[in-house]
């Protein structure tokens, strides 16, 4: 359990939100000062930049100074570093705002600083109340999103409104990797002619790569790099070795991380550590293993429910170094991965005492860490590790 130094965080962060939640038209900067929190490694330091954000989902680091952030309704903000929040941001597609659907990741093109170009995934309306996982390009103005272009469509669109992923990530090869849910139709994430419960690898400009695993598979859909998975809300690239991680929602245990490799099996639902939500088996399982599938590089019997995750290495004065960082929305906090090479050494529990569902995490060139607590009215916190 984490100590707080008073005066307490939940208490300064708290009041900084409720003084926020008195107008919910209109998120603001949030005016506590940083606290003191005791970690496994030392002291770290807790701020609110904002607050008032309702269901944010993700957020993006501007490398000219302050944030981009989704706000699940269907907004896109502006903030600014001293936490000033923009109206939304003009040009947003329209979402299906229903369940878990709605505006999801956001993040900076690889070359931003020269095209001004965003990639935003979204729970994108179909006909008859249907909804599917999309990904949608766009350049980045002043008060408005411009060239807004739709470069991937999960088929077919399903009724329902539960596991639509989605994160995106770019392996710096030129492609774009997009995870999903299988929208909570099981059988649909061990079927190749769908894209419900893949992990999908298109080109920069949407089209697809000729050494996809499937290309040339007329029964598959070229689209599909790995298969087998159920609700991708975590991926990051290893900035160390290139490799692509991603953390998946299991049923009632089971959340899981894996490293993907092209057109491997990741199992669900035949294997699987968890059971349904009702406590029963879940139909399809046969165990936790099975030849030709791949379990999962690590498992949690007991479901954090993983989103978002980002890699802190490359910064030899923190005492987070070589770490990997996943939000955790039942679990509450931010989880602390040691890292040994590509190894997991350790567990730590972060923001516990904050009691706060955390969606996303992203990290600074300076080393800070970026979070945000999903809630009606919800913040952006800034977090500054321990050094050594």
């Amino acid at each position: 359990m984490q100590r707080i130094i008073k005066p307490s965080l939940c208490i300064a962060l708290s009041l900084a939100l409720n003084a926020c939640a008195q107008s919910t038209s209109q998120p603001a900067a949030a005016t506590s000062p940083a606290q003191q929190v005791q970690t496994q490694a030392g002291q770290m330091q807790v701020q609110a930049i904002a607050s008032g954000l309702e269901h944010p989902w993700a957020v993006a680091l501007l490398p000219e100074g302050g944030f981009l952030v989704t706000e699940r309704p269907g907004r896109l903000r502006r903030i600014a570093a001293d936490g000033t929040v923009s109206a939304p941001i003009a040009g947003v597609p329209a979402v299906f705002a229903e369940g878990q659907g709605g505006l999801l990741d956001v993040v900076l093109d690889p070359d931003y600083a020269a095209n001004k170009r965003i990639w935003l995934s979204f729970a994108e309306p179909g006909e008859g109340n249907t909804a599917g996982t999309a990904v949608a390009t766009a350049t980045l103005g002043d008060a408005a999103l411009l060239d807004v272009r739709v470069i991937y469509r999960q088929a077919p669109k399903l009724e329902g409104g539960n596991h639509f992923g989605s994160r995106i990530a770019f392996d710096g090869k030129g492609h774009v990797f997009i995870s999903q849910g299988e929208r909570n139709q099981r059988a649909m994430a061990q079927d190749l002619s769908v894209l419900q419960g893949k992990l999908v690898r298109l080109n920069m400009d949407g089209s697809i790569p000729t050494d996809n695993p499937f290309y040339a598979r007329s029964s598959a859909r070229n689209e599909i790099f790995s298969y087998g998975h159920r609700n991708m809300q975590g991926m990051a690239v290893d900035p160390r070795t290139g490799k692509l991680w991603q953390s998946e929602h299991g049923p009632r245990g089971g959340d899981e991380i894996n490293l993907p490799q092209a057109g491997r099996n990741y199992g669900w639902p035949i294997i699987t550590h968890g059971i349904n939500y009702s406590g029963l088996k879940i139909p399809e399982a046969e165990g936790e293993a099975k030849a030709g599938m791949e379990p999962p590089y690590h498992v949690w019997e007991k479901s954090p429910a993983l989103s978002g995750m980002a890699f802190y290495t490359g910064h030899p004065a923190s005492a987070w170094n070589e770490s990997l960082l996943l939000g955790a929305l039942a679990g509450r906090s931010l989880i602390r991965l040691t890292l040994d090479r590509e190894k997991i050494k350790a567990e730590e529990r972060l923001l516990t005492d904050l009691d706060k569902r955390i969606r996303d995490v992203r990290v600074g060139a300076d080393g800070a860490v970026y979070v945000l607590t999903d809630e009606a009215d919800g913040q952006l916190l800034k977090l500054v590790p321990p050094r050594r």
